[in-house]
C-alpha cells in the first residue's frame, strides 16, 4: 500500500482581529490551543487532538486570546496521525466528514439543528468546509437547516453515490414540512446537504443535515424560510397540508419519459391520482372561514377533474395514450383558482414561475415539468 497523502490543514479562517487591549496587557494564550499541540506532537490520541485545534481555532476567533499557531500546528499534526493510524487514505471531504461527525457531538458549529441558520467561512456551499458560523435567521445568511435524518447501514460506508441520492430524495420530501408554501420560496433558493463521508461514517456519523441555500453565492438568503404550523394560522396549515401531498408525489416523476419506460410513468400516474383523492379529501374535510369557502371548493372541483386523468393515464396502454391524458391533465389546470383560494387565506398568490411544460397552480413547487 502506498503511503497516503498528507491530508490539509484546517479550513482557513479569515483574519480575524484580536480587538482592542492596552499594549502593556498581552493576551493570554488559549488553553485549549495549548492541549492541542501537545496531542499533536505526542500523536496519542490524534482524534481528540483534531478536535481540540478546531475548537481552539473557534475559541480565539471569540476571545482574542493567543495561541493560533499552536492550534492549528496541533491540528495538522493530529490529522496526520489519523491518517496514519487508520491506514487508509484520506482526503480533503473525509476529513472534513470526521470532524463534522466529531464535533457534532462535542457541541461545535457542526450542531446544526432544525431551524438554525448558518454563514459559510468561503461563502460557498459547494465542496467542504471544516466549520460554519451559526447567525440569526432574520438577517442575511447563507444557509437554513430545515430538516435532518440520519441514514440506516452497518459499519460498511454504503458509498459516496447511495448517500448522494438518499439525502437528495429525501432532503427533497422533507423541506415540505419546514416551508409548506413553495409559492413563497424565493426563486433562486434550492436544497443542499451535509453529508457523512467514508472517514466520519467509521465514526457512527450517520446524520444528514438538509440546507436551504442561495443558488447565486453572492446572493444569500434574506431572512427566515420558514414558514410552518409555528408560524400560520390553522387554515393555512390545512391547504398547504393538503396542496404538498400533491406535491410530494410530482417528486417522484420518473427520469426517463412514458416512451422510454412507460411503466414507472404509469406507476406514477397512479401515485399521482392517489395523492388527488387524498388532497380533495382533505380540502373537502377542513371547515374553511366563510370567505375561502367557495374558492378552496373550486380548486377541490379541480384537483377531482385531475385525479381522473391521472387515473386514467394509469392505465394508458402505450404512451400516446399515456401523454393524451398527462395533456388533459395540464389543460385542467388553473393557476387562478388556487390564487383566489390564496387570496382568501391571506398566503402567497403570486404563481411560481413553471421550469418547463406549464404551471398546474395549486400549490407549490416541485422537481416535476410543471409546478403545483
Amino acid at each position: 500500500m502506498s503511503t497516503p497523502p498528507p491530508p490539509p490543514g484546517p479550513y482557513p479562517y479569515q483574519p480575524w482581529g484580536q480587538g482592542y487591549r492596552p499594549y502593556s496587557t498581552p493576551a493570554p494564550v488559549n488553553g485549549v490551543a495549548i492541549a492541542a499541540l501537545v496531542l499533536g506532537i505526542l500523536c496519542c490520541v490524534p482524534a481528540l487532538g483534531l478536535l481540540l485545534g478546531l475548537v481552539a481555532l473557534r475559541q480565539i476567533r471569540r476571545t482574542g486570546e493567543r495561541g493560533r499557531a499552536m492550534a492549528v500546528t496541533g491540528a495538522v499534526l493530529s490529522a496526520l496521525g489519523l491518517v496514519l493510524w487508520v491506514a487508509v487514505p484520506v482526503g480533503g471531504a473525509a476529513l472534513d466528514g470526521w470532524v463534522k461527525g466529531a464535533a457534532r457531538d462535542h457541541g461545535s458549529a457542526y450542531s446544526l439543528t432544525k431551524g438554525e441558520c448558518f454563514d459559510s467561512p468561503s461563502g460557498s456551499l459547494e465542496g467542504v468546509a471544516y466549520d460554519v458560523d451559526k447567525v440569526p435567521c432574520a438577517g442575511r445568511h447563507d444557509a437554513e437547516v430545515f430538516a435532518t435524518f440520519r441514514m440506516p447501514g452497518g459499519a460498511d460506508y454504503p458509498g459516496d453515490g447511495e448517500i448522494t441520492d438518499a439525502a437528495d430524495t429525501r432532503c427533497y420530501a422533507l423541506r415540505y414540512g419546514y416551508a409548506m408554501d413553495a409559492w413563497a420560496m424565493p426563486e433562486d433558493v434550492d436544497v443542499y446537504y451535509l453529508t457523512p463521508s467514508r472517514q466520519s461514517w467509521r465514526y457512527g456519523d450517520r446524520e444528514v443535515t438538509c440546507l436551504f441555500g442561495n443558488t447565486d453565492e453572492k446572493a444569500g438568503i434574506e431572512g427566515s424560510l420558514r414558514n410552518d404550523e409555528q408560524t400560520l394560522n390553522a387554515d393555512q396549515a390545512a391547504y398547504l397540508k393538503a396542496v404538498d401531498v400533491e406535491n410530494a408525489a410530482l417528486d417522484r416523476q420518473p427520469t426517463d419519459s412514458p416512451d422510454d419506460d412507460l411503466r414507472a410513468n404509469r406507476q406514477w400516474a397512479g401515485q399521482m391520482s392517489a395523492a388527488l383523492t387524498e388532497e380533495a379529501r382533505m380540502l373537502h374535510g377542513h371547515s374553511w372561514p366563510a370567505a375561502a369557502r367557495t374558492p378552496v371548493a373550486k380548486v377541490a372541483e379541480e384537483v377531482a377533474a385531475r385525479r381522473q386523468e391521472w387515473a386514467d393515464a394509469a392505465k394508458a396502454g402505450d404512451a400516446n395514450g399515456f401523454y393524451e391524458h398527462y395533456d388533459l391533465v395540464m389543460a385542467l389546470s388553473t393557476p387562478d383558482r388556487a390564487v383566489t383560494a390564496r387570496k382568501a387565506l391571506g398566503l402567497a398568490a403570486t404563481p411560481p414561475e413553471s421550469k418547463d411544460a406549464g404551471d398546474d397552480g395549486n400549490g407549490g413547487g416541485g422537481a416535476s415539468e410543471f409546478e403545483v
